[in-house]
């Protein structure tokens, strides 16, 4: 794996790269909605997960999968 598909974000990276709101990544981790683990307290994301989590939302028509975030 090269550097940055290895790469940790916070929640604040998780938010620019998602275009989402903070309190909407945190929500989204706390429910075990999006991969994320725990680190000291705060939370942490693997760029190589969430790339994959956003595949897996996304079907072979192009159209998101239901996740209870509205668009």
């Amino acid at each position: 794996m090269n550097e940055a598909s290895d790469e940790i974000l916070t929640i604040d990276e998780v938010a620019a790269y998602l275009k989402a709101g903070r309190r909407t990544v945190y929500r989204l981790a706390a429910n075990g909605q999006i991969p994320a683990f725990k680190l000291g307290g705060t939370w942490r994301f693997r760029r190589t997960e969430l790339d994959r989590w956003i595949a897996s939302r996304i079907d072979t028509h192009g159209h998101s999968k239901s996740d209870g975030v509205e668009k």
